[in-house]
């Protein structure tokens, strides 16, 4: 690659179909520029050395990282709700959500460790403690959280041991915000740029699409009288996720662009349309739980906000992951920023 101008449009001044010049010297072809002038040469695209990534791409597989990512955001927002529920009197919402989030962390652990590739790999993790690794901190994290989700969860279905699982629900509910968030730190430690870049909103982002989730479970199972705390999280969780995210992007500049276009953009944008159209359906759902036919009308309307939650916060989760392996993908997202930061440090 010459000394060219690398600019978010591309390589100005590059010449198309040459390989790198290394070791000789290179220099900058001056252009005349008239009113009215146009290229004869189409502007090239940015590629780096002989075609080689800046940076190789995460090789984690789409369905177990982004649905770990998912189910882990689904269960600390259950064991929040479950505590809830708990506290308030409402047996039926406390036990979906224990249920929902003993089930979510554990198939999020298996497809974490088939990612992995072997338990023992997890298990490694636990041999060190290292404050400066989310990694380590999240498998820390992850080894205390599930016992407690699975303690109250076998508890309240069984009916025994009720201070046992009282003890364990609030633990778990402690431990909620952080499991559903602490992905998006995870994630925002890489030098993939789509990732890093949005360090500061990204665990918002991921807050109120955990939150999101769990209120859709809720709202799908649990009893219409009981599901209250569940439609006030929806608008809650919904109204975060929604704004941070579009505060993340704009605060991004050119490492949001993966997040507009091809695969990723469709993900986002149906995440988009399902979270708000959730939320509003859970809003109307309210309205709907006294006798006859209005109580019917609101269990369909509270069904179909539900689904529409949980299904808006997968698509987020995956589009979010596949926005970061493009972005790592094209040298552009990794060379043009840190040029722009270098002129902005000596201009």
């Amino acid at each position: 690659m010459s000394e060219s101008d690398v600019t978010r449009e591309g390589v100005q001044g590059a010449r198309p179909g040459r390989e790198a010049v290394t070791g000789g010297r290179t220099g900058r072809r001056r252009r005349r520029r008239g009113k009215g002038e146009q290229p004869v040469v189409p502007e090239a695209r940015f590629s780096s050395y002989y075609g080689k990534p800046v940076l190789n791409k995460p090789t984690w597989k789409a369905l177990d990282i982004a649905g770990y990512l998912y189910l882990g955001g689904l269960a600390g927002g259950s064991s929040l709700l479950a505590a809830g529920g708990q506290a308030t009197g409402r047996p039926g919402l406390a036990r979906v959500a224990k249920l929902g989030a003993a089930g979510a962390i554990t198939v999020s652990l298996g497809a974490l460790v088939h990612d992995l590739g072997r338990p023992a790999r997890f298990v490694n993790m636990l041999r060190v403690v290292k404050p400066t690794s989310p990694m380590n901190m999240g498998s820390w994290l992850l080894a205390g959280y599930a016992p407690l989700t699975v303690a109250a969860a076998a508890t309240d279905v069984a009916g025994r041991y009720r201070l046992l699982g009282a003890g364990a629900t609030a633990p778990a509910a402690v431990l909620g915000p952080a499991v559903a968030t602490y992905t998006a730190v995870l994630l925002s430690d890489t030098a993939v740029p789509s990732w890093h870049e949005g360090f500061r909103e990204l665990p918002f982002v991921f807050a109120g699409s955990g939150a999101g989730a769990a209120a859709g479970l809720a709202l799908l199972c649990a009893p219409g009288g009981q599901a209250g705390p569940a439609r006030r999280m929806a608008v809650l969780g919904a109204a975060l996720e929604l704004g941070a995210f579009q505060l993340m992007k704009r605060r991004m500049g050119l490492a949001a662009e993966p997040f507009e276009q091809g695969r990723p953009h469709k993900l986002l944008r149906a995440s988009e349309l399902l979270t708000a159209g959730g939320a509003a359906l859970a809003v109307c759902a309210g309205g709907g739980t006294g006798p006859g036919v209005g109580r019917w009308r609101g269990r369909v309307l509270a069904a179909v906000a539900g689904a529409a939650l949980l299904t808006g916060s997968a698509a987020l989760r995956f589009g979010v992951f596949h926005a970061g392996v493009e972005s790592a993908e094209d040298p552009k997202y990794t060379v043009v920023p840190q040029r722009e930061r270098l002129r902005a440090r000596t201009g």
